[in-house]
């Protein structure tokens, strides 16, 4: 089995910048996963948002997922869970509009310190865009621009811990899927694995690497690219031992974003295949995969087709 692509993005900036960027073009199309690390976001500032984001764990959420567990009768099932999972979460929300002031229980080191993680965060994302750009032979900014719709992006984080689990075989820590939305950088626990992606029929494990971020590639980065680049199935399997914590940031279109294959690329790969991947609005997109979340992607995609939007396309996105 070949290992699991980890990149170095210092390495951007010398003379091995084309191998680097070849290693993200190969990730992109046959992994949907890679891993960061000299990312640019300090170790210290990383170091803080583990220690506050467990610490809030322990006091704001552990005793609360125990009565959950205790409710509904988790421990002692026989059969397998197939309809929740064995985690604990909660979500903020940076762009267009923040929450982050709004959300209760978060004391105020832990939420000034949130707000520059994900300041950091934005900007890698963006960043990590305008390579793929560069990768794809589309002007620098395409995305970022047919991300924006009229709003600017959405952006926010999922933040989840997934406490030890006395039947992993029976329930999921997160049932496999993949993501609706754009680009997600996560930052996990190094200590306590769990995240799977499905490659090639197998489930491959994510590794746990101090101070990375894993990013992997959203549905609407396989429609943008026309199937070039693909969102993979991925899942975590709940441990027996240890919380895993895992906070996991989606920069994805703005809500009026319209979503479609980027020309460039249809008309570049036109002797070998014609669009296959609808046009639509991005939030029609988010409606559908709320129901379908845990389901496979392609009968997402068809359904779009069938209401394919007639929207105006932007055209300083078309350009």
């Amino acid at each position: 089995m070949e290992n699991f692509p980890i990149i170095n993005l210092e390495k951007l900036n010398g003379s091995e910048k084309a191998a680097t960027m070849e290693m993200i073009k190969d990730a992109c199309e046959n992994w949907g996963f890679f891993e960061l690390v000299n990312h640019g976001i300090p170790h210290e500032v990383m170091d803080t948002v583990e220690k506050l984001t467990k610490g809030h764990y322990k006091k704001c959420m552990e005793q609360r997922f125990k009565e959950l567990v205790a409710s509904k009768g988790l421990e002692g099932v026989e059969a397998e869970v197939t309809d929740m999972d064995w985690e604990s979460t909660f979500f903020l929300r940076h762009l267009p509009v923040a929450n982050i002031s709004e959300v209760a229980g978060l004391d105020d080191q832990y939420r000034e310190v949130m707000r520059d993680f994900a300041k950091r965060l934005e900007n890698l994302a963006e960043e990590l865009l305008d390579l793929l750009c560069e990768n794809l032979g589309l002007e620098n900014g395409y995305l970022k621009n047919v991300f924006y719709g009229s709003k600017g992006p959405n952006f926010g984080t999922k933040v989840s811990n997934y406490p030890p689990c006395p039947k992993p075989d029976l329930i999921k820590g997160l049932r496999a899927h993949t993501d609706a939305g754009g680009i997600i950088l996560l930052f996990q626990d190094d200590k306590v694995s769990g995240l799977q992606l499905l490659k090639d029929g197998q489930w491959i494990d994510v590794p746990p690497m101090r101070h990375s971020i894993v990013v992997n590639l959203g549905d609407q980065l396989e429609v943008i690219t026309n199937g070039k680049y693909k969102s993979v199935m991925h899942r975590v399997i709940a441990q027996k031992d240890g919380t895993r914590m895992s906070l996991a940031s989606f920069y994805n279109p703005g809500s009026d974003a319209v979503i479609y294959p980027a020309p460039a690329l249809v008309e570049k790969e036109a002797a070998e295949s014609k669009q296959v991947y609808p046009k639509y609005v991005f939030d029609d997109y988010m409606k559908l995969y709320a129901g379908l979340k845990f389901q496979a992607k392609e009968p997402r995609f068809e359904a779009m087709k069938s209401i394919e939007s007639d929207v105006k396309l932007d055209p300083i996105a078309t350009a």
